[in-house]
């Protein structure tokens, strides 16, 4: 049975493929020089990510301005005046390997770092998906991505939410019911599954954005969640399908 899906292309393949969720993915292909140029033209800022990597790496944000164009990958930002330039530098930051541009979402800020949200969703023991725990990450000051490994720092998703949002429970059942569906879309392409993490950003009109769904997600982020309950409720379920 398929646990563990490291393809971020073929996950992102079968969740447009559900009417559910595909309405929260980001706009995504492949990169090459063509994509990568069409989407900075209609976005004005997209990210690029390998196809396999954890943990944020080789993660980049790229931008087109008036003045031209620029990128940053960890604490680096680097400039150039055409695209031709830019592209010939994430080639070599790339080394060639296979990358992912996605549609850029402007995430809401904590302490004037950027924070998303992570939904643990799980195949439960009476066979059916369940959102067992909601954590938020910020990221460390001037970087781009908000991982735990990549200096981010864990709130909860409560103190994060509530400067900019009036009810914040109702937006966390919604964001759990999100959960499930994913995992059901996911289930249907990739029988074994049974446990996903979904990386969601906030945009200033609160909608949520998928940026990335992990199928062997780390529990222990949730150890830091208030409510301890939680990560030992993550944890039985874990233990239940055998991880």
């Amino acid at each position: 049975m398929i646990r563990r899906i490291s393809s971020k292309w073929a996950k992102t393949i079968a969740l447009q493929r559900d009417k559910q969720v595909s309405g929260f993915l980001p706009a995504t292909a492949k990169m090459t020089g063509g994509t990568l140029k069409r989407m900075l033209n209609r976005y004005g800022m997209v990210y690029v990510k390998p196809v396999h990597g954890s943990y944020g790496n080789g993660v980049m944000r790229v931008e087109k301005g008036r003045d031209g164009y620029r990128y940053q990958a960890g604490r680096k930002v680097a400039r150039y005046a055409s695209f031709e330039a830019l592209y010939d530098a994430l080639r070599k930051e790339t080394r060639k390997k296979a990358y992912l541009v996605q549609r850029g979402i402007h995430l809401l800020k904590h302490r004037g770092n950027r924070f998303d949200l992570r939904v643990m969703t799980q195949y439960s023991p009476k066979k059916r998906w369940e959102t067992t725990g909601i954590i938020g990450r910020a990221a460390a000051k001037g970087k781009i991505v908000t991982n735990y490994h990549n200096g981010g720092t864990v709130h909860s998703a409560e103190a994060l939410l509530k400067p900019h949002i009036r009810d914040v429970d109702a937006k966390l059942k919604s964001l759990g019911r999100l959960g499930v569906h994913t995992g059901r879309a996911l289930r249907k392409s990739f029988p074994g599954i049974s446990e996903i993490g979904l990386d969601i950003a906030m945009d200033k009109t609160l909608k949520p954005w998928i940026l990335e769904v992990n199928t062997s997600p780390d529990p222990y982020i949730f150890l830091k969640h208030p409510n301890r309950a939680v990560f030992r409720k993550i944890r039985r379920y874990q233990k239940f399908y055998g991880r």
